[in-house]
C-alpha cells in the first residue's frame, strides 16, 4: 500500500447509483491524534502509521498511541513506502532548499545512534531539472522501485535497492501529464508496473531489458485515486476515473463500475474496494494547490463488496484526510484530528442482516465470498426457498430448494409440491435429483409418476435414454416397473435391455405385448447361460404359440449354441450346449415338435442323456401303437426295433422292458429279454403263445447256458394233451445227449401226458440202460485194478518196516558211472557219489531223483488237506453237477468224510493222527511212484 502527501482534494468526480444499500460494518472512534503531513501503512500488528510534518521528522504511532519518532530530513518529508514482507522504509524528502528531493532507505531492525539505520541516499531525480515527487511504490522482493513525478516522468530503480552498488536508476516513462500512481504486479516470473496519469493508464513489463509498453486508457485518475487489489480479484489495477471506476490487467482492461460522487481517495482492503468522494455539486480544486484554499466539506466514505456487487457499509465524514488499515480494521482520519475505526462484522451477524431484510441473494454471494461451508450455504438455500414459497414463487422457490439436494431431506421438499398444480415444479427437483445420482427407489417411481401424468414424452425418453450405464441415475428396476404399469410399455422395453434386464424385457414382450417373435429373438441373442434359463421359464408359452421356431432354437441351445449377433450367430465364439434332458417338458402337447428335437439331438449329440433316448423310444411306440396304416406301423416298428439295438439300453434295461411291456411291443420285449439273458422268461412267452417249434428254438439256442430249459420245454410238452411226440422227441434226444435228467425223472414227467406212449421213451431208454450197463462194467474194471494197486502198495510198504534193504547199486544215478566210495544209498533204490549228491541235492534227507515227484505228491497232499472243509464249494458243485456221484467221490478222495468229529468224542492224540498222515503221504507217494 502507498500514501501521498496531499496539499489538495483529488479532482475525480464519480457518480453511480446502487439499488441497495446494506451496513455490515460499525463505527467506532478512537483517541484523537494530531497527523501531519505525511502517513503511510506499517508492517501489519506493528505499527499504525509514520506521520511525519514539515521539519522532516517521521512518527511512529504503535497501537498504544504513544508517539515515537526521529529526524529523517532536514527541512521536510513528502512521500513513505513501508514494505509489507521487510522491515525496510523507503522515504522521500528534502533535506535542503531548492535541490532535488532525496530518497533513503531505512533498516528498521538496526540502529544508528538510537535512530534506524539508513542503507541509502541517493536523488530521486536523476537529471539536473527540477521537479516534484508525486508518488512512490517498491516491489516486495527490494528490486524494484518507482517514482513518479509532475513533469509526467517515471524512474525505475532496478536492482537491490538498499546498495548503491547492486542498484541502477533510469528513466522509464517519460509524458506531458502528471504521474497520479503507481503499482507493481507479479505474475510467476514476470513483473508488471502499472503507470496512471491524469490523462491515460499504462503498463510496463520491467523484467526484461527492453521494458515494453502498453496503453490500456486513454483517461487517468487523480492522486491517491488508484489501487492494487488483492488476489481475489486477480490483483488488478483499479483507477477511480472520472466517469468509472476501471479494473486493470497487465494486458487490457477488465471490468468497470459506475458509482456517484467526486473520487478523492480509492483503496483496497480484504477483498473491499473504499471510495472516498464529494457531491459532485461541490466545484473540484486542482490536485496540487494548498489544502488550506480549500472549504472544508462533508464528505462520502462507501465500502463496496465487488465480489457481491453491493454497498458494504456507508457513511459520511468532514473532510477526510486517508483512509488506513492496520490490526484488522479501517482507520479513517479526518482533518479535525480525529481517528475513526470501522470493525467488520462477522460473517454470521452479516447473514442475519441480510435475511432479516430478504436478501437472500446478497446473503448467498457473502457466504460464497467468506468460503462458507456446503451445510452453511444448504442452509441459506432452503430459507431462500421458504421465502420464496411463502410468497407464491413456485418456480423461484424450486430452483432453490434444488440448491440443497444432498444436504435438505428431498421429502421436505416434495411435500410442499405434492399438489396436482405444482407437478411442474416437483420434476424439476426430482429431476437434479436424480441428476446427482442421490435419488432412491420412490424418487423414480415418483419422477416416472410425474412424466406419465404430464404424458410427456419427450422428457421422459430424455429421461430413460442415456448414454452409458454410468450416467443413470435411477433405480432401472424401479423405472421399469413403474412404466409397465403406466402402459408405456416401449420406454420399459427400452431400459430393460438397454440395462441387460431380460426377465423384464421377456414378460412385457410375452405377457403384455404378445410379441412371442421379438420375446424368441431376443432370447437367442443373450448369453449361454441366461437363453438357457429364460427358455426353461418361458418355453412352453413360445413353444404354444411358436412351436417350429421354439424347437431350432431349443436344437441349438443344446448342440452348440452361440448368441446371435444382429441378426448373425458368432461363430468365433466358444459353442455351450445345455441339457437337452431338461428341455423335454417343454414339448407337452406338442409331439411333433418333441420327436424332431429328440431325433435331432440323438443324431447330432449321440452322447445325448439317457432321457432323450427314453423318451424317444416312449414317443416312437406310442406312434407305433396308434397308427392304423399298415405300411406306416412297419416304419414305425422299424425304428423302434433299430432304437433299441442302438445299445443306449443296457443301463436302463428294465425301463426300457416296461414302456414295450405297456405299449404290448412284443418283438421289442423278446429283443430286451434276450439281451438281458432273461431266458426263462423268453421260454415261457412263447409258451403262453403255443409256439412249440419257437419253444425248441430258445432252449437250442440258449441250452448251454441255462440248461434247465430243456427239462422246462419236457414239462411243458408234457402237459399237453395234443399230440407233441416231435417235439418231445427232439427233447428226449438231446437230454440224453447231456445227460441233464435222470431216467426215471422223465419218465416221471411224461407219465403225465395221456397221449405220450411208451413207444415215445422207448428208444430214451433202451439207450440209457445200454450206457449204464457199460458204465457199470468200466468201473467195476477200474475197481478192481485200483484194490490190486493197493495190495501191492502194502506189501512194498510192509517189507521196508520188516525186512532190511540191499543196497545193490553199482553205478551212480546221477553220472552213471561205477560207484566209489563215499557214496549214499537212499530207500527208494537211487545211489549217488558223495561229491554227485553234494553237487546235485538241496537237502541231505532227500534223493534228487525223487524229489520232483515227491514235491509233486506232496503238493497234492496240501491242497487237498486245505481243501477238507470247503462244505460250501462241495455243497454248490453237487448242485450244479450233473453227475453228483462223481463229485462225491472226488471229495471223498480227498479225505473230506474221513473223520467224523462229535462233541463227545475223546480228543484224538497227536501220535495217532501224525501216524494216519504219514501213512497217506507213504501210499501217495508208493501210488505215483508205480504209475
Amino acid at each position: 500500500m502507498k500514501s501521498v502527501c496531499r496539499k489538495g482534494p483529488c479532482r475525480a468526480p464519480l457518480s453511480f447509483s446502487w439499488s441497495s444499500r446494506v451496513v455490515l460494518w460499525s463505527t467506532g472512534r478512537k483517541k484523537e491524534v494530531h497527523f501531519l503531513t505525511c502517513y503511510q501503512l506499517s508492517n501489519p500488528g506493528r505499527l499504525l502509521d509514520y506521520p511525519a510534518h514539515m521539519e522532516g521528522q517521521i512518527w511512529f504511532l504503535p497501537r498504544s498511541l504513544q508517539l515515537t519518532g526521529f529526524q529523517a530530513y532536514k527541512l521536510r518529508v513528502t512521500h513513505l513506502y513501508q514494505l509489507k514482507q521487510h522491515n525496510i522504509l523507503a522515504s522521500v524528502g528534502e533535506d535542503e532548499e531548492g535541490i532535488n528531493p532525496l530518497v533513503k532507505i531505512w533498516n528498521l531492525e538496526k540502529r544508528d545512534g538510537g535512530n534506524p539505520l539508513c542503507t541509502r541516499i541517493f536523488p530521486a531525480i536523476p537529471g539536473t531539472e527540477p521537479t516534484v515527487v508525486s508518488c512512490l511504490t517498491v516491489h516486495e522482493n527490494l528490486n524494484f522501485m518507482a517514482i513518479g513525478f509532475t513533469d509526467g516522468s517515471v524512474t525505475l530503480n532496478k536492482g537491490d535497492i538498499t546498495r548503491d552498488r547492486h542498484s541502477k536508476t533510469q528513466i522509464l516513462h517519460k509524458g506531458n501529464y502528471p504521474v497520479t500512481g503507481l503499482a507493481f504486479r507479479q505474475a510467476g516470473k514476470t513483473t508488471h508496473l502499472f503507470v496512471v496519469t491524469t490523462e491515460n493508464v499504462q503498463s510496463y513489463i520491467v523484467s526484461g531489458k527492453d521494458y515494453p509498453r502498453v496503453e490500456l486508457d486513454t483517461h487517468g485518475c487523480g492522486l491517491r485515486c488508484s489501487a492494487l487489489s488483492d488476489p481475489s480479484q486477480d490483483l488488478q489495477f483499479i483507477v477511480a476515473g472520472d466517469e468509472c471506476v476501471y479494473l486493470y490487467q497487465p494486458d487490457e482492461r477488465g471490468p468497470c463500475f459506475a458509482f456517484e460522487g467526486h473520487k478523492l481517495i480509492a483503496h483496497w482492503f480484504r477483498g473491499y474496494l473504499i471510495i472516498v468522494s464529494r457531491d459532485r455539486k461541490v466545484s473540484p480544486k486542482s490536485e496540487f494547490t494548498s489544502r488550506d484554499s480549500q472549504s472544508s466539506d462533508k464528505q462520502i466514505l462507501n465500502i463496496y463488496d465487488l465480489c457481491n456487487k453491493f454497498i458494504a457499509y456507508s457513511t459520511v465524514f468532514e473532510d477526510v484526510v486517508d483512509v488506513l488499515a492496520e490490526w484488522g480494521s479501517l482507520y479513517v482520519l479526518t482533518r479535525d484530528g480525529r481517528v475513526h475505526a470501522l470493525q467488520e462484522k462477522d460473517t454470521q451477524t452479516k447473514l442475519e442482516m441480510l435475511f432479516k431484510k430478504n436478501l437472500f441473494e446478497m446473503a448467498i454471494n457473502l457466504a460464497k465470498s467468506q468460503h462458507l461451508d456446503s451445510d452453511g450455504l444448504a442452509q441459506i438455500f432452503m430459507q431462500y426457498g421458504d421465502h420464496l414459497y411463502s410468497k407464491g414463487n413456485h418456480d423461484g422457490a424450486v430452483q432453490q430448494y434444488i440448491r440443497t439436494i444432498g444436504k435438505l431431506e428431498p421429502s421436505y421438499v416434495i411435500r410442499k409440491f405434492l399438489d396436482a398444480q405444482r407437478i411442474h415444479n416437483l420434476t424439476a427437483y426430482l429431476q437434479t435429483l436424480h441428476r446427482q445420482s442421490l435419488a432412491n427407489a420412490d424418487h423414480t417411481t415418483l419422477l416416472l409418476n410425474c412424466y406419465t401424468k404430464l404424458k410427456d414424452s419427450s422428457k421422459l425418453e430424455e429421461f430413460i435414454k442415456t448414454k452409458s450405464e454410468s450416467e443413470v441415475h435411477f433405480d432401472v428396476e424401479t423405472a421399469i416397473k413403474v412404466l409397465r404399469q403406466a402402459g408405456y410399455y416401449s420406454h420399459a422395453l427400452y431400459l430393460a435391455e438397454n440395462h441387460a434386464h431380460h426377465e423384464w424385457y421377456l414378460k412385457i414382450q410375452l405377457e403384455d405385448i404378445k410379441n412371442y417373435q421379438e420375446a424368441l429373438r431376443y432370447i437367442g441373442k443373450l448369453p449361454f447361460e441366461q437363453a438357457e434359463s429364460n427358455m426353461k421359464r418361458y418355453g412352453k408359452i413360445l413353444m404354444h404359440h411358436i412351436p417350429e421356431q421354439t424347437t431350432q432354437l431349443l436344437k441349438g441351445l443344446c448342440t452348440d449354441y452361440r448368441p446371435s449377433l444382429e441378426g448373425r450367430s458368432d461363430r468365433e465364439a466358444p459353442g455351450c450346449r445345455a441339457n437337452s434332458e431338461e428341455f423335454i417338458p417343454i414339448f407337452a402337447n406338442n409331439p411333433r415338435e418333441l420327436k424332431a428335437f429328440l431325433e435331432h439331438m440323438s443324431e447330432v449329440q449321440p452322447d445325448s442323456p439317457q432321457g432323450i433316448y427314453d423318451t424317444l423310444l416312449e414317443l416312437r411306440l406310442q406312434n407305433w401303437a396308434h397308427e392304423k396304416d399298415p405300411q406306416v406301423k412297419e416304419k414305425l416298428h422299424a425304428e423302434a426295433i433299430s432304437l433299441l439295438k442302438s445299445g443306449r439300453f443296457c443301463d436302463v434295461f428294465d425301463k426300457a422292458l416296461v414302456l414295450c411291456q405297456m405299449h404290448d411291443f412284443q418283438d421289442g420285449v423278446l429283443y430286451l429279454y434276450e439281451q438281458g439273458k432273461l431266458f426263462q422268461q423268453i421260454m415261457h412267452y412263447h409258451m403262453q403263445h403255443e409256439q412249440y417249434r419257437q419253444v425248441i428254438t430258445v432252449c437250442e439256442r440258449h441250452g448251454e447256458q441255462d440248461p434247465s430249459l430243456w427239462e422246462q420245454a419236457l414239462s411243458y410238452f408234457a402237459r399237453k394233451e395234443e399230440d407233441c411226440k416231435e417235439y418231445v422227441a427232439a427233447v428226449l434226444k438231446h437230454i440224453e445227449n447231456k445227460n441233464l435228467m435222470p431216467p426215471l425223472l422223465v419218465v416221471q414227467t411224461l407219465a403225465h401226458n395221456s397221449t405220450a406212449t411208451l413207444s415215445v421213451i422207448r428208444d430214451y431208454l433202451v439207450q440209457k440202460l445200454q450206457k449204464q450197463s457199460q458204465q457199470i462194467a468200466q468201473d467195476e474194471l477200474r475197481v478192481r485194478r485200483y484194490r490190486e494197486e493197493t495190495t501191492r502198495i502194502r506189501q512194498e510198504i510192509q517189507e521196508l518196516k520188516a525186512s532190511p534193504k540191499i543196497f545193490q547199486k553199482t553205478k551212480c544215478s546221477i553220472c552213471n558211472s561205477a560207484l566209489e566210495l563215499p557214496s549214499v544209498h537212499f530207500l527208494c533204490g537211487h545211489s549217488f557219489h558223495q561229491h554227485c549228491f553234494e553237487s546235485y541235492s538241496e537237502s541231505d534227507a532227500d534223493c534228487p531223483t525223487c524229489l520232483p515227484e515227491n514235491r509233486k505228491v506232496m503238493d497234492m497232499i496240501r491242497a487237498q488237506e486245505q481243501k477238507r472243509d470247503l462244505h460250501d464249494q462241495f455243497q454248490h458243485q453237487l448242485k450244479c453237477s450233473n453227475d453228483s456221484f462223481s463229485v462225491i467221490a472226488d471229495y471223498f478222495g480227498r479225505g473230506v468224510f474221513n473223520k467224523l468229529t462229535l462233541l463227545t468224542d475223546p480228543p484224538t492224540p497227536r501220535l495217532t493222527s501224525s501216524l494216519e498222515a504219514g501213512l497217506q503221504r507213504d501210499l501217495l507217494m508208493h501210488s505215483r511212484r508205480g504209475t
